[in-house]
C-alpha cells in the first residue's frame, strides 16, 4: 500500500510534469509588474553654488552694495569700474564673477580693509599671511610686502583693479574650480596669470568646482566660508 505521502508527492510530481510551464509562468513575476522607483538627485543646496557659470547677480545690485558700505576713498565711479572689471573678464572666462564680487565684499569688508584700500587694492587677501617684519620703508623684505607706517606687513599689492587684482582673483578662483586640461585658453591664461603672483598646491587644482570647496583651503579653518559668501550674494541680491 502507498503511504499518503508518498501519493501526495507522486500526484505533485504528474502535476508538475503536465503544467510545468503553466506553473513556471504562474510564479514567476511579469515584467509590468515590477515597479520602478524614479532616481532620486539630491538638490542642490541653497548653501552651495558652482565658480564657473554665469553670474548670479547683475553688476547693479553689486553697484549698489560696495558703493553703500565701501570706504569713502573709493567713490562712485571707482566702484563702477571695479565692477565693470569683474564682469568683463568674468564673461570672458565663463565664471560667475558675481559670487566672486561677494568673496571680495567678503574679504575686505566691503572694501574698508586696509589691504583692499589704494595703493594695496588686494581684493581678497591674496598672499596675506599677517606676518610682520621690522624694517625701513626704503628696504622691502624680499617678495611682497607692504609698508605699515612702522612694520612690513606680507601680502600683495597691486598696481591697478582693472589689469591686476581683478584678473589675478578670478584666476586663483579659476585655479582652485580646474584643472589645466579642464579648462579653455582663456582660462588658462587668467590662471597664469594669477599663479604668477602667488603659486597654488598642486592638490587644490580643481578641488573647488564649487564655492565650498575653498573651506578650509582659501580661509582655514574656514569651516564655513563657502557658505558666508552665498549668504553674502544673497544679501547683494536682495534676497
Amino acid at each position: 500500500m502507498i503511504s499518503r505521502r508518498r501519493l501526495l508527492h507522486a500526484t505533485f510530481a504528474v502535476l508538475l510534469a503536465a503544467g510545468g510551464s503553466a506553473l513556471a509562468r504562474a510564479i514567476t513575476p511579469r515584467a509590468d509588474y515590477r515597479i520602478w522607483l524614479p532616481l532620486v538627485v539630491a538638490p542642490a543646496s541653497p548653501n552651495d553654488t558652482p565658480i564657473i557659470g554665469p553670474p548670479s547677480g547683475s553688476a547693479a545690485q553689486a553697484c549698489a552694495w560696495l558703493t553703500a558700505l565701501a570706504d569713502a576713498s573709493y567713490t562712485d565711479a571707482a566702484i563702477t569700474e571695479i565692477v565693470s572689471a569683474y564682469q568683463s573678464h568674468g564673461n570672458t572666462v565663463g565664471i560667475d564673477w558675481f559670487l566672486a564680487i561677494a568673496q571680495c565684499a567678503h574679504e575686505t569688508g566691503n572694501l574698508t580693509s586696509w589691504w583692499s584700500l589704494r595703493p594695496r587694492r588686494n581684493p581678497a587677501g591674496l598672499g596675506v599671511t599677517g606676518c610682520v617684519q621690522e624694517g625701513t620703508p626704503d628696504a622691502p623684505p624680499v617678495g611682497s610686502w607692504a609698508w605699515d607706517g612702522d612694520v612690513w606687513c606680507k601680502g600683495i599689492s597691486f598696481p591697478t583693479w582693472a589689469d591686476h587684482s581683478v584678473p589675478a582673483h578670478l584666476g586663483r578662483l579659476l585655479a582652485y574650480a580646474l584643472r589645466d586640461e579642464d579648462a579653455n585658453a582663456a582660462q588658462q591664461a587668467m590662471i597664469a596669470f594669477a599663479l604668477a603672483y602667488r603659486p597654488l598646491p598642486d592638490s587644490y587644482r580643481g578641488a573647488a568646482p564649487m564655492i565650498s570647496g575653498l573651506n578650509g583651503r582659501w580661509a582655514v579653518p574656514g569651516t564655513d566660508y563657502g557658505q558666508r559668501i552665498v549668504a553674502l550674494a544673497r544679501s547683494m541680491r536682495g534676497e
